[in-house]
């Protein structure tokens, strides 16, 4: 059907007092963001309701955009019409009919902004239910519960009819909880960890460490494509990207095989943290979990820490990985995520790292490097890129390839 517009319901927003206005005013701002590519779209944020009006856009794009962003309870196209019940009756025939299957029930539900309309609430659900009755054989009406309802509101300006009630992300408007960074490879797991970090409204800086000639180009293109994919929950994510040659070919010359991984995490955290500060963000998320890997013991974790006084939050500590393999698959990035493309994290990977690494052990091989200076080269060869929902950069890397052949 052409809808004419989409009603947004808020969700935890309702929950909010005083900051409410300021929670509605992020989220309209998030949800123009994510629906950025489709034009003639007009979004209007209100204290009840939020409405995208579709000004002739097929609405089927723009419902799939909406059912990834943060801070929705649910939603629902609508159809305006003019105040001609004639033409109400027959509109929501042809919506009940488009939904009906045999054995389901319905009711009307019917809202009256506009007194002066002919009709009044109950002769409008008597009306239009006597209509759906006796045109669509063995439907029945059931006021609890039913299997379609039929909401219809008499505004002053027209008409609305809506149907269908379509679940939203839930969680609270992306840049509402804080700003922070996210440490984010090209596994499964960071997008995941990603994904609940702005779940509870938090805005991230997605940080990626880069390693030509090790990790390729199509594994950069791969990170931004996965930041694509979560970019829909907030409309769109900075990502900065750090060169890290210099640091992994330092650390793996100098340092004892054995604390290669833990200097290189120390590193990694001590950077990030660095432009986490600069962006005025206020902590770092990671997508670590707890003894799935030789770098994520609790021994593991205290000497990585141990760089910085900024929050570490991992979303992700106490899952296993059957769990985060669900999430990533229900967020569309785990096919994505299990392409065989190496980041930084899984190169120079000695065979026997420490899992229980000594933290004075761990400062004294630290030393062995010009901490500062690595540090310093790094922050200074940083890129940064804001990323949309719906960007491809893997399609457009095989393009160039494609060239050079």
């Amino acid at each position: 059907m052409q809808y004419s517009e989409i009603m947004v319901r808020y969700g935890e927003l309702s929950t909010k007092g005083k900051n409410r206005k300021d929670f509605i005013r992020q989220l309209g701002r998030n949800v123009k963001r994510s629906l950025h590519e489709f034009e003639g779209l007009e979004i209007r944020a209100q204290h009840d309701r939020l409405h995208v009006a579709l000004n002739g856009v097929d609405s089927a794009p723009v419902i799939e955009r909406l059912k990834g962003v943060f801070g929705i309870e649910n939603f629902s196209p609508v159809i305006k019409l003019e105040k001609d019940f004639e033409a109400v009756k027959a509109t929501a025939l042809t919506m009940i009919q488009a939904q009906y299957k045999p054995g389901m029930t319905f009711k009307i539900n019917t809202k009256r902004q506009d007194h002066h309309f002919e009709f009044d609430t109950n002769q409008i659900n008597d009306k239009l239910g006597g209509h759906i009755l006796r045109n669509i054989p063995g439907i029945d009406v059931k006021m609890k519960q039913p299997d379609i309802t039929l909401r219809v509101e008499v505004r002053l300006n027209g008409i609305f009819l809506s149907s269908e009630t379509i679940p939203g992300a839930g969680g609270l408007p992306v840049g509402t909880g804080g700003k922070a960074a996210m440490m984010i490879s090209g596994g499964i797991d960071s997008p995941v960890a990603a994904y609940l970090g702005m779940k509870r409204g938090v805005k991230l800086d997605m940080v990626h460490f880069f390693s030509p000639p090790y990790t390729s180009e199509q594994a950069l293109a791969k990170t931004k494509d996965l930041t694509s994919k979560i970019a829909g929950y907030a409309g769109s994510i900075q990502f900065v990207q750090v060169p890290f040659t210099k640091v992994q070919e330092t650390i793996k010359e100098k340092v004892p095989e054995g604390y290669l991984m833990t200097i290189q995490r120390r590193m990694m955290l001590r950077i990030t943290a660095a432009i986490a500060l600069a962006r005025g963000d206020k902590g770092v998320f990671t997508g670590e979990s707890l003894g799935q890997v030789a770098s994520q013991t609790l021994e593991s974790m205290m000497a990585i820490n141990d760089v910085t006084t900024m929050p570490v939050l991992r979303p992700l500590v106490s899952m296993d990985k059957t769990e985060i393999i669900r999430i990533a698959e229900q967020i569309d990035t785990y096919d994505l995520s299990i392409l065989p493309f190496e980041d930084c994290c899984t190169i120079f990977t000695p065979p026997a790292p420490k899992t229980r690494p000594d933290l004075e052990k761990t400062r004294n091989f630290e030393k062995l490097i010009d901490v500062e200076g690595l540090m310093q080269e790094a922050l200074d060869g940083i890129t940064v890129t804001e990323i949309k929902p719906g960007e491809n950069y893997m399609n457009q890397q095989e393009e160039v390839f494609a060239e050079l052949l």
